[in-house]
């Protein structure tokens, strides 16, 4: 039934065949098996036990073209006593379009997957392409290393004249590191990363000079790196020294092509860049600065090699150059079928909804709820039966919305912790107002599928229809801030979701059970609040 592609990637599209692509050949198909096991892994030169799909990190590249339909068998071989031991993926940007059962999140669409057990998720991207990941989804396990890319190609491209190669080597993964596990760091107010990884390589302050990444290019080619912020916490400012970059995608969605010689990125985004390779045969700095106090280049951190065909095998030598032409949201528009749905005027829609967002105490909360996750997931107590938001738990965090229905929701910034990545399961959403602008755009905003809340006394407005029943997580893509109370579901239709749904397996209806007959001690991070004592006294309380 299930097989696996190792080259499925490189095979698909690969408009150039005269350079090879990276050693780092570890791609799966559309139908595989996901092993998520615990490994020892250095990559930026410290040794840690890491939670992990496919032994490595980041997980192996799931790559599909458009249209395919998706069989990844989460098998789970977790056995690490300090991190979590049951899991869940999430795919990131798919919009599960009748199949909300498959979206991942553990406690809104289904329960976690037990220690030794497995889950078949089962969907189809329907008419998506483009540069999508999957992680982790239950409580913060993916800060400790359960995130790969997953990529759809699409063959008719209608900008593949803009380049010449977009295959596995042009995925550039970029990533916080922790040197602590993640269920620890989880009960600590304000906790920062180590390092940044770029293609799960790179450094830490004060610790050796690891391997760092190779992007490798030749000269007068065109090439579409699909970039990927896959953190927990930081955003990134990525730049590539003496090049220019031009953005035609954003989250999945195409765009109008946009030169930057700079963009800010924030965990969960993506974005394809076209970088035409027409400076001088030499090792260039590729860079991610990440947002997180104290990171910097120094000794080459938060730094990736671009090197020519031809140039020497050695680290650059490029200086980091101003910034003239950085990415600014709203200078982005989506190419296809651009314009927010609805009346093109500000509270227009259908439903409009306003949240306010509070931070006491490192808890987080939305219109005075903060999110605490059911024991029951809300998808498995809408099939049961409950359709209003009174009915659905967690109370005050569940928002009901009618069937296809315009949605415009503004968000208004917390004071601290900004600005927060705001991802929306189901949909891509138009940001008719992105935060820091005074100005509105219903006619050709960009299309995506996280979105900045922006600073304190800032607002962001988004549009998507509901057409698409079931529940949606809402939330920031802070990890931290998540399990800190930082979301809401979005309940589309709950009546029309058994019919919408259709068919559930039953090894779906099995994981529940399966899961609260666990022991503590099965579930894992049994002695983490201690060891976080041991850490800081800036600590959560102990639930």
């Amino acid at each position: 039934m299930l097989w696996l592609h190792p080259a499925h990637a490189a095979s698909i599209i690969s408009r150039s065949n005269s350079y090879p692509l990276n050693s780092r050949s570890n791609s799966l198909g559309s139908k595989a098996n996901l092993i998520i096991s615990n490994e020892i892994v250095s990559p930026d030169g410290f040794a840690r036990s890491a939670t992990l799909a496919g032994g490595t990190f980041p997980g192996p590249i799931i790559a599909a073209k458009k249209g395919e339909q998706f069989e990844i068998n989460v098998v789970n071989k977790l056995t690490d006593d300090e991190m979590f031991k049951s899991t869940s993926v999430h795919w990131h940007g798919i919009n599960q379009n009748g199949s909300n059962y498959a979206d991942g999140v553990s406690f809104v669409t289904q329960c976690p997957i037990a220690q030794n057990h497995s889950f078949l998720y089962s969907f189809n991207a329907q008419n998506q392409a483009g540069t999508f990941w999957y992680h982790s989804h239950y409580s913060v396990q993916q800060c400790d290393g359960l995130r790969g890319p997953l990529i759809i190609y699409d063959p008719k491209d209608p900008l593949s004249y803009l380049y010449d190669i977009d295959d596995e080597s042009t995925v550039i993964t970029l990533a916080d590191w922790y040197h602590v596990v993640a269920p620890v760091l989880s009960h600590i107010i304000g906790t920062n990363a180590n390092s940044s990884l770029i293609n799960g390589l790179g450094r830490y302050q004060g610790g050796p000079s690891s391997e760092l990444a190779v992007v490798n290019v030749e000269y007068g080619k065109r090439y579409r790196l699909r970039l990927i912020a896959m953190s927990c916490d930081p955003s990134f400012a990525f730049s590539i020294d003496n090049h220019n970059l031009t953005i035609i995608e954003a989250d999945g969605e195409l765009t109008q092509p946009l030169l930057v010689d700079s963009l800010q990125i924030l965990a969960g985004q993506r974005y394809s860049v076209v970088l035409v390779a027409n400076q001088p045969v030499a090792n260039y700095w590729l860079r991610a600065l990440p947002s997180t106090p104290g990171l910097n280049f120094n000794n080459g951190q938060s730094s990736a090699i671009l090197r020519y065909k031809g140039a020497p095998v050695a680290d650059p030598t490029t200086k980091l150059g101003n910034s003239t032409m950085p990415l600014i949201e709203n200078n982005l528009h989506a190419l296809i079928n651009p314009g927010a749905p609805g009346i093109p005027e500000y509270g227009k829609a259908d439903i409009n909804l306003k949240m306010v967002v509070n931070s006491t105490r490192g808890v987080y909360s939305i219109n005075n709820a903060s999110y605490v996750p059911p024991t029951v997931p809300v998808l498995l107590q809408i099939l049961s039966g409950a359709q209003q938001a009174t009915d659905l738990l967690p109370k005050g965090s569940v928002y009901v919305l009618g069937a296809n229905k315009v949605v415009e929701l503004t968000m208004l910034a917390p004071s601290i912790g900004g600005p927060h990545p705001i991802h929306l399961h189901g949909h891509s959403f138009d940001v008719v107002q992105s935060a820091g602008n005074s100005s509105f755009n219903y006619v050709n905003p960009v299309r995506r599928d996280v979105v900045s809340s922006g600073l304190q006394n800032q607002q962001m407005v988004i549009r998507w229809v509901t057409d698409n029943s079931g529940p949606w997580f809402l939330h920031c893509h802070i990890d931290w801030h998540l399990d800190a109370g930082f979301a809401v579901v979005m309940a589309e239709s709950p009546s029309d979701t058994q019919q919408h749904i259709g068919h559930i397996p039953n090894a779906w209806n099995e994981l529940c059970p399966t899961f609260n007959s666990l022991t503590p001690a099965q579930i894992g991070a049994q002695n983490s609040y201690q060891e976080a004592q041991n850490i800081s006294t800036i600590l959560f309380p102990n639930t």
